[in-house]
């Protein structure tokens, strides 16, 4: 059973030097959208073994993936297709056309001409949709219109560029640029997806068909701070990097996140006992994780769980151990609520994890 808090006036709000962020992780359904591109399923089998997923993580569709995991996907899709899109558009983006970008944005003065160059530059390459700069009323809106009738690998190359998109802009601009909304064509999409975590912010649903994110028009006349020698460093790490780079630290979201860390061995706080912390109304803490596209429960879980996974993937601890380091006393307590969150036992993530995968070097 979950320990018993100490009262939360007997808490300080801030303690002294604040845990180092969990890492996020991605849910499998990503994983599979990414491999819609790929038809032979040994080459699947390959691609997986070069990320380090086993096979038996995707049969659970609740299951996670680590990020570096994830990201060695991207490298190994990349490699596989020669193509930047990772083979989900109806034709290839050529090797070299994000770098080539790249390298023209970071000779724009402002972030809204750069932004604007970057959108005419794809506009001519993307065969599926047409993204554009719309700005009206002080609100800027990078919107995605299809040309036609997407295919489900189609859609997700959409989302892909949407997200890529906007790590590029916060690159330019050295710092995370807030979205007011995330915008997806129908209710299934937005259920599948974790735009609300990636953008922190909530998902509004379209009525023509378009894709796009919104964000405060001021944000356009930042200064371009990049330049020619840092977007080579860029480039080595991109665009893999945009997973995690400019999540924003300050967001309610992750500063809950953080404070939750030092609670994991004991039952957590409240919401009542947070908003006491952060000296705000639960009111007022319920609207600003509404806005994020996040709630107090869905925090703790996904908090817990992605600490569970690090524990089952980068240590040999006992289960009980790991247990006990996310808050759980019992053992069936925790296998409960982890098969919850993801679909397997920990025994059997963890069994999954380090299954040996063996990759064939001639199907590269």
């Amino acid at each position: 059973m979950p320990r018993t808090p100490s009262p939360p006036s007997l808490r300080p709000a801030l303690r002294a030097s604040a845990p180092a962020p969990s890492p996020h992780t991605i849910a499998v359904h990503q994983v599979l959208q990414m491999l819609l591109g790929v038809k032979d399923e040994e080459d699947r089998a390959v691609l997986l073994a070069r990320a380090g997923i086993s096979q038996a993580l995707l049969e659970s569709e609740l299951s996670r993936v680590t990020q570096a995991q994830f990201a060695r996907l991207m490298s190994a899709l990349l490699r596989h297709h020669r193509d930047e899109f990772w083979g989900l558009g109806s034709g290839p983006l050529p090797l070299g056309t994000f770098a080539s970008c790249c390298r023209m944005l970071v000779g724009q003065r402002k972030l809204g001409e750069a932004l604007r160059a970057g959108l005419r530059y794809y506009h001519a390459l993307l065969p599926d949709f047409v993204p554009r700069l719309v700005v009206q009323s002080g609100v800027a809106y990078v919107r995605l219109s299809p040309k036609q009738a997407l295919s489900a690998r189609q859609v997700y190359a959409v989302r892909v560029f949407m997200f890529l998109g906007y790590g590029v802009m916060c690159w330019l601009a050295a710092r995370r640029i807030p979205v007011n909304e995330v915008v997806y064509p129908d209710h299934e999409t937005m259920r599948r997806s974790d735009a609300s975590r990636l953008f922190q912010a909530s998902i509004r649903i379209s009525t023509d068909g378009e894709w796009g994110f919104r964000f405060d028009a001021k944000w356009l006349d930042l200064p371009v701070v990049q330049n020619l020698e840092s977007v080579e460093e860029f480039l080595q790490q991109a665009p893999a990097c945009l997973l995690v780079k400019y999540r924003d630290q300050a967001s309610m979201t992750e500063r809950i996140r953080r404070m939750l860390r030092r609670y994991l061995t004991e039952e957590m706080p409240s919401l009542e006992d947070i908003s006491q912390m952060l000296a705000t109304t639960p009111q007022t803490l319920r609207r600003r994780l509404q806005r994020e596209g996040q709630g107090y429960q869905l925090i703790k879980d996904a908090l817990r769980r992605d600490v569970a996974v690090e524990f089952l993937t980068q240590t040999d601890l006992p289960l009980l151990e790991v247990a006990a380091k996310v808050g759980f006393s019992e053992a069936s307590t925790f296998h409960r609520a982890f098969k919850g969150w993801t679909g397997l036992t920990p025994g059997a993530y963890r069994q999954a994890h380090n299954e040996p995968v063996e990759v064939d070097a001639t199907r590269e």
